[in-house]
């Protein structure tokens, strides 16, 4: 376990994957310089401040034993539970590591910004606010907003019981943040982007598709792994083609993600 300066309550990165994509198969160990695209994520994240573990939450399916066997090679922690019940499956790694606080990165979140790391732990500390992300706006969840990108979720142990109590499915695997701001039982809060970081909306920074994995080589070929999301964004604007990679699968991801949605009533 790291070692962190701050007194408060622990807070472990979790980050869900399963190499078991349908959109894009084994999208996680996808290379860039004969490195996987998850290492790049995980190297990243170690220069957060008020992290004790980066822990990889995959599930029991036979389909992810590559994954656990890789991780386990390199010396990164991994923890396996439930194939679709992602909010089960931390509630039991949070139990077993005895963690308080979860930054949640999904492993799709290649460009995932460590600055928003430490804030979101900070804003949770020592609050009685139970769920912090990025948003377009202060009130309503919007999970297609570009700002997710480079922004994770951050929420109490505490309130994921909660949830994992009242919630009337088994099945969270999409969508599964909005079980926490869909309802008045957690207290939410958003960030904003900074005023002067506006992009369009027609951008997207994950890793969905094929068209998502183009994009990122470039990325990574022209920045490294030492970015956050200003430099990001920075090159987006000083090269529009680079935008032109992913427009195809921007709708296409947001019909998809609408189809799978779950029932969030608690």
């Amino acid at each position: 376990m790291k070692e962190i300066t701050n007194d408060g309550m622990d807070a472990d990165i979790f980050i869900p994957v399963t190499l078991g994509s349908k959109r894009f198969h084994h999208k996680h160990l996808r290379e860039i310089n004969g490195k996987p695209l998850l290492k790049y994520l995980i190297e990243r994240l170690q220069s957060c401040k008020k992290i004790r573990n980066i822990i990889v939450c995959t599930t029991n399916s036979k389909t992810d034993d590559l994954l656990a066997s890789f991780l386990q090679k390199e010396g990164i922690l991994v923890f396996r539970g439930s194939e679709i019940d992602i909010l089960r499956r931390f509630l039991d790694a949070a139990k077993y590591f005895g963690t308080e606080i979860i930054i949640d990165v999904e492993g799709d979140k290649i460009y995932t910004d460590p600055k928003y790391v430490d804030l979101i732990v900070n804003s949770l500390q020592d609050s009685n606010i139970d769920f912090v992300t990025g948003n377009n706006s202060l009130e309503k969840y919007d999970p297609t907003f570009w700002f997710h990108g480079f922004v994770p979720v951050g929420f109490k142990v505490s309130a994921l019981a909660k949830i994992c109590e009242l919630k009337k499915t088994n099945n969270t695997e999409t969508g599964y943040k909005e079980f926490f701001t869909s309802n008045d039982i957690i207290k939410c809060k958003f960030l904003l982007p900074e005023t002067n970081i506006i992009i369009s909306k027609k951008n997207r920074f994950t890793l969905d598709y094929p068209e998502d994995y183009e994009l990122s080589k470039k990325i990574f070929q022209e920045l490294g792994n030492n970015f956050g999301m200003k430099e990001v964004i920075n090159l987006i604007k000083s090269k529009p083609d680079l935008q032109k990679i992913i427009e195809p699968v921007i709708e296409k991801w947001e019909k998809s993600y609408k189809k799978d949605l779950t029932d969030f009533s608690l």
